[in-house]
This record gives C-alpha cells, sequence and structure tokens, in this order.
C-alpha cells in the first residue's frame, strides 16, 4: 500500500472514530439530561466541557505526542474518551462534567496528529483534498452517531448505545496497530513529558505568540473560531432543538441530524476539490461563512412537527456549509507554516479554533435559558459568524 493511502486511512479512520464517541453524549442528551434531572439546555454545558478537554491537550499533550508518535497517541485518546464514557454511565452530574472533560482529551490527539501524518505523506497537489476527506471523517463519525446511537437509547436505553460505542472505540484503537510501524517513524522516544515539561507556563503563552507572529494564519484562525461557534452550537443542539422545541421523536431527531453529517462529508470533499482547482481557499472560507449564516437561520425557523423531508433537507444544506469548513481550514494551515513547524502551528491554530467550540455552546445555552426558546441563540450563531466574515473579506481585500 503506498503511504499516504495508508496514512489516509489510518487519520480518516480515527477521525470518524474520534467524531462518533464525541458526539455520543449530544445524540442522547434529551435521554441522559432526563436522567439526570436536569435541564435539556444543559448539553451544551458538557459540549463546552467537552472541548475544554481538547484545548487541555493541545496546550499541554504536544511533548507526549512528540515521544509516543502520532498513531499510538490517536489510540491512546480512543481510550481515554471511552474511559470518559464508562464514567458518564453513572449519569450523576458532577460525574459527567468529569466525563466529559475526559472525552474532549481523547479527542484531542485527532487533529495535531493528523496533521503530522499527512503532512510527510500527501502528494503536494492534491493536499487540500486529502485533508478534506480526512476531516470528512468528522461528520461522517457524527452522522453515524445519529444513525446507530439514537435508534438504539430509543430503544434500549442510552446506557446500551453508550456500550456500543465503547465498543466501537476500542475496536478501532486495535485495528490501526499494525500502521505504526510505518506511520511512527518520526516520533522522539527520548522526549521528556515529565510535569515540569508538560505543565510549563510557557506552553499557555506559546499558541498565541505563534499566531502574533503569523498575521495571514492569525486571520485564517480568527474564521475558523467563528465557524467553530456555528458549529459546535448545531452539533451539540440539533437533536434537542429537534426534540424539545419542534416535538420530533428521537429516532427521527437522530436520523435528521445524520443528514446534517453526512451532507458535511461530501461538502468538505467537495468543497476541498473546489479550493485546490481556484488556488484561493481563504476567499473560498468567506464566502461559505456567509452561506452558512443565512441556513442556519433558516434552520432555527422550522415549523412545529416538520415533515421530515423539510427538517432533513435544511438541516442537510445548513452541514455543507456550516460543518465543511475544517479541511480547507487544516490545508491552509499546513499552506502557511514552514515544515519543521507544521506540527506547533495546527496545534495553535487549533487550540485558539477550540476555543469556540468551547465557549459557543455555553453561551448558546445561557440565551436558551434566558430567550426560552432556540431563535435567539441561533440568531446569535449566525450574527456572529456574518461579522467575522465581513471582516476577513475586508482583510483579503487589503492584501489583493
Amino acid at each position: 500500500m503506498p503511504l499516504w493511502v495508508l496514512a489516509l486511512a489510518t487519520t480518516l479512520g480515527m477521525q470518524t472514530v474520534a467524531s462518533f464517541l464525541d458526539q455520543s453524549l449530544p445524540i442522547i442528551a434529551p435521554l441522559l439530561t432526563a436522567g439526570a434531572g436536569l435541564a435539556p439546555e444543559r448539553v451544551g454545558n458538557l459540549s463546552s466541557l467537552n472541548s475544554l478537554g481538547t484545548v487541555l491537550f493541545l496546550m499541554f499533550g504536544g511533548p507526549v505526542l512528540a515521544r509516543l508518535g502520532p498513531v499510538r497517541m490517536l489510540q491512546t485518546g480512543a481510550i481515554m474518551a471511552v474511559t470518559g464514557l464508562l464514567i458518564a454511565s453513572s449519569s450523576w452530574w458532577p460525574v459527567l462534567v468529569v466525563a466529559a472533560t475526559l472525552m474532549g482529551v481523547g479527542y484531542g490527539p485527532s487533529p495535531p496528529a493528523g496533521n503530522r501524518i499527512l503532512a510527510a505523506t500527501a502528494p503536494p497537489q492534491h493536499r487540500t483534498l486529502i485533508f478534506s476527506i480526512k476531516q470528512a471523517g468528522a461528520p461522517a463519525g457524527g452522522a453515524f452517531a445519529g444513525l446507530i446511537l439514537a435508534p438504539a437509547a430509543a430503544a434500549w436505553g442510552w446506557p446500551t448505545a453508550l456500550l456500543v460505542a465503547m465498543a466501537i472505540g476500542l475496536a478501532a484503537a486495535a485495528i490501526i496497530n499494525p500502521a505504526r510501524e510505518r506511520l511512527d517513524t518520526e516520533r522522539e522516544p527520548d522526549r521528556p513529558i515529565g510535569l515540569r515539561v508538560l505543565f510549563n507556563p510557557r506552553n499557555v503563552a506559546a499558541p498565541f505568540l505563534l499566531l502574533k507572529a503569523n498575521p495571514v494564519l492569525l486571520s485564517v484562525t480568527a474564521l475558523a473560531f467563528s465557524f467553530a461557534i456555528v458549529q459546535g452550537s448545531l452539533f451539540s443542539f440539533s437533536v434537542t432543538y429537534l426534540v424539545t422545541s419542534r416535538h420530533l421523536p428521537l429516532a427521527t431527531a437522530g436520523m435528521v441530524y445524520a443528514c446534517m453529517q453526512f451532507a458535511g462529508v461530501f461538502a468538505r470533499i467537495g468543497l476541498g476539490w473546489l479550493a485546490d482547482r481556484t488556488g484561493r481557499p481563504a476567499h473560498n472560507l468567506t464566502v461559505q461563512a456567509f452561506i452558512a449564516a443565512g441556513l442556519v437561520v433558516c434552520f432555527a425557523s422550522l415549523p412545529d412537527l416538520p415533515p421530515f423531508w423539510v427538517a432533513a433537507g435544511l438541516a442537510a444544506a445548513t452541514g455543507c456549509f456550516g460543518a465543511s469548513w475544517n479541511g480547507i481550514y487544516m490545508a491552509e494551515v499546513a499552506r502557511l507554516s514552514a515544515a519543521e513547524r507544521i506540527t506547533e502551528a495546527t496545534t495553535s491554530s487549533v487550540l485558539v479554533t477550540f476555543l469556540g467550540y468551547v465557549s459557543g455552546p455555553s453561551i448558546f445555552s445561557i440565551l436558551v435559558t434566558a430567550s426560552g426558546g432556540y431563535w435567539v441563540p441561533f440568531l446569535f450563531a449566525a450574527g456572529q459568524l456574518v461579522v467575522m466574515a465581513t471582516i476577513q473579506a475586508v482583510v483579503l481585500a487589503r492584501r489583493a
């Protein structure tokens, strides 16, 4: 097997599984929050904690990734996410806080480890497409979670759904083990990973200093941060919104959510191919942001008990533009970074981007409680994306 094919298969597979595990809690949220005696919108807080866990890994996990190698780190992340799901099965709120954070830490290796593998193996003329295919694993994992876990939870209870997710995570970690011999060749086995190294205060400032030194990378990261607020809110609340506000059954809401995610799969590949053809990925992302904002407002305007084809079609359109920016963004980060600093640049940029995933769902949750509905929160998500896209358009025009 050509090395780049093995690399893409490994990173795509683990990105899919990581997303599948990561989306498990939002999928079963209506049942999980009810069992824990919580308001449905509290799923936003769990999603924010999940993203915070990813930020913690991106901030402090670099030395561990360098020492273990990207494939071993992907395996370790899957096992940590499975452990988080096991802890979440208690449904006790204080324990759910720990579980969501641990699951986020488990997701953390996916962006930098995947970028490190693909940057070293992807043919340059197809770099954006290959990165987009790999990132298509994120919505694919969410789609499979909607199709598998929502019906399982509705039929046999959410604990059974979590057991299914845990089994898939462990199986994936075992399957990719043979790839280590060919893909973990650049690891640094003597890299120190003691507490003083991992939790050095300089690690906190380093990502922001790196972005400050590269204004072009900073601009792309700012737009990705805004996209992350939208995507984090959509992925965290779509099922709960459809069940509690639009009164669809959980299994139906899971299918609508799967349509949103599957649309993102094909859109990431198609829009990645388009970005390679136009040679202007940053401009493509800016246009995409305006379209995504309009579709979010339309999704928020669904009537009560909408026909399945209406809800699914609008969800698919929203996912097509609101959840397909990641691969283009990742490839742009790799293109704008020096070859020897791709891992550091990816980690820094993705860390800032994930702050959007941290803040977005919690702000959304607060706005649901304050406004008593979902219109205002969705309008906020769309509005801030329009503002950031406008700023990005001005920046690009000045650079032209």
